[in-house]
């Protein structure tokens, strides 16, 4: 196999299902028709969802034909995958509201002035009640149940509501409207991207197959989330990105190299003979660098060198004037350096929040602000 290929179907990629299809369709010369469907469901996008946009971008870059598809519609459904509870809906002006700032965010990966980009609700909002009866009658129930997280459910007799069963079939229609050759995700979503498969089909469409990208634990070693306050965010300011991919566990670099840096698979396994510490300061280099350039990554990693190895604060320090009553707590979550008041008074509980010489606050490794009193 084409090396170049190789790297296609195995970099940071969990699962190719069914493989055997996907050598067949790289080995017939054509281009692929590729798609990556994403629900706008917060404003803000991590590492973790980095992972399938960059590979896209690696189908874009190979000359394929790709597809950036946004959940306009199924955002309104709620993706149940890994999810205890049902998803609260959002409305079509949430959706809207956050894929801009989705979309800016991905343009830091892809160009997407070269891509196709699409909205799933420019089809499935004119479904008519037969047509979806014909699309659920391409699954059992036993199908749909089989998913783990409505099966716990099911054991922890917690509720299931008919339209999470709906979702994917809806996104599975997705792939019967745009017919693909491969569809890819986080392995999150392999229930998801089977169903289209079983859909295109059904409906007589090409045979796709199925790649699943891996999914990234956070700063904390558990799967990158809001929920945990544990993800490095695209929009992080350089020194905040530096200093959170200093934190994470040594056992994660290499995982981190592969699905998150462009640095060749051949020079990973070097660096990572290394010194744990080296390795970890190039990879939260390469890293920033991709999100804010060379010149400020160098600035990050030589702040990063003067705060920790030197005991310094940084040089770029956020300095806010407060009132003489102001209460710190309030003013952190106001400025972002912690993100609630619970997680201020977990932080302040475990020795996280210290006051340095100079008003000089440090919260937790590497998040640091001059208060100045009135």
């Amino acid at each position: 196999m084409d090396k170049d290929v190789a790297e296609l179907l195995s970099r940071s990629v969990e699962k190719v299902i069914p493989r055997e299809l996907a050598e067949q369709k790289f080995k017939s010369g054509e281009k692929l028709r590729v798609y990556f469907g994403v629900d706008p469901t917060g404003a803000k996008l991590h590492l973790g969802h980095s992972v399938p946009l960059r590979k896209l971008k690696a189908f874009a870059d190979a000359g394929h034909e790709v597809v950036f598809l946004v959940g306009s519609f199924t955002a309104m459904i709620g993706d149940p995958s890994g999810r205890d509870t049902m998803r609260a809906p959002l409305t079509r002006e949430e959706v809207e509201k956050n894929f801009q700032t989705y979309k800016e965010q991905a343009s830091k990966i892809l160009d997407l002035s070269k891509i196709e980009v699409k909205y799933n609700h420019e089809w499935l909002d004119a479904l008519k009640l037969a047509d979806l009866v014909d699309l659920t009658s391409k699954f059992t129930v036993q199908q749909i149940i089989q998913r783990d997280m409505f099966d716990k459910r099911i054991k922890e007799g917690n509720p299931i509501s008919l339209h999470e069963f709906l979702y994917p079939i809806m996104v599975g229609y997705d792939s019967v409207v745009l017919d693909v050759d491969c569809e890819l995700g986080g392995s999150d979503q392999e229930f998801n991207m089977l169903a289209g498969r079983t859909l295109q089909t059904a409906y007589k469409k090409r045979d796709k197959f199925v790649l699943t990208t891996r999914l990234i634990e956070g700063t904390d070693g558990r799967k990158m989330s809001k929920t945990y306050n544990n993800a490095v965010y695209l929009e992080d300011l350089p020194n905040d990105m530096y200093g959170k991919l200093m934190s994470i566990n040594d056992n994660l670099t290499k995982t981190y190299f592969e699905c998150l840096t462009d640095v060749p698979t051949n020079e990973i396994t070097e660096i990572m003979k290394g010194h744990p510490k080296e390795a970890k300061m190039r990879l939260a280099f390469e890293i920033t660098k991709l999100y804010h350039g060379e010149e400020v990554a160098k600035e990050a990693q030589e702040n990063f060198e003067e705060t920790f190895s030197k005991g310094e604060a940084p040089k770029d320090i956020k300095t806010v004037k407060i009132g003489k009553d102001a209460v710190l707590r309030d003013v952190l979550v106001e400025h972002g350096l912690v993100s609630s008041k619970s997680e201020f008074n977990r932080l302040e509980k475990e020795g996280a929040v210290k006051e340095l010489p100079g008003g000089v606050y440090r919260i937790g490794k590497h998040r640091f602000i001059k208060v100045m009193r009135e």
